[in-house]
């Protein structure tokens, strides 16, 4: 960890060697703090320099940052993922029927970049995180995976296929882009 003066604000930067980095970049997510991945055996002469080029990038982020508007249930990472399985399953058996597709299985993960994916093994995977949505935004996203089992892509027909069945899809759509930042930052209960 290191302390930064991003734009005359003192602010934490987390600095974290990866094995898999071949370059230094920097990461920001919201609600936590910025973070400076390095790669392994990185000189702290290196990292002092690199936290020095990627302050002004970090500074826009930080002024971008929103206050968070969410009231969040506290929860265990173990309790939301047994949740959101049992929340997902239902979505998705119920939904699957009516739309007239089959799937393998389901996988809840943490992830950081999507909220859900569908494998060409027919695998749908969400994040646990989704439970911490209202409920109309958990079923969007299961429907919109289940429809990627007909059109692995975000065509046209594909998004007709959505909006057929699920009407509502734009308004949760627009609160994910909203709000699902809150979501990520969200630290589960210990």
């Amino acid at each position: 960890m290191r302390i930064v003066d991003v734009g005359g604000r003192l602010v934490e930067v987390q600095v974290r060697e990866s094995p898999r980095s071949r370059l230094i970049r920097a990461v920001y997510r919201p609600g936590q703090p910025a973070e400076l991945v390095v790669p392994r055996g990185t000189s702290d002469r290196a990292v002092d320099r690199a936290l020095r080029t990627h302050a002004p990038w970090i500074a826009r982020r930080l002024a971008d940052e929103r206050p968070r508007t969410l009231e969040l249930p506290e929860l265990t990472e173990r309790a939301g993922r047994r949740l959101a399985r049992q929340l997902i399953a239902e979505t998705a058996s119920h939904e699957a029927q009516r739309i007239g597709v089959a799937y393998h299985r389901i996988a809840i993960r943490d992830t950081r970049s999507r909220w859900g994916s569908c494998s060409s093994r027919r695998t749908l995977s969400f994040s646990w995180r989704l439970v911490l949505a209202p409920r109309d935004v958990l079923e969007y996203v299961v429907v919109h995976e289940l429809c990627h089992l007909v059109h692995h892509d975000h065509s046209r027909r594909f998004w007709a296929l959505v909006e057929h069945a699920r009407p509502s899809f734009r308004a949760e759509r627009d609160w994910l882009r909203d709000h699902g930042w809150e979501l990520l930052a969200y630290r589960p209960a210990p």
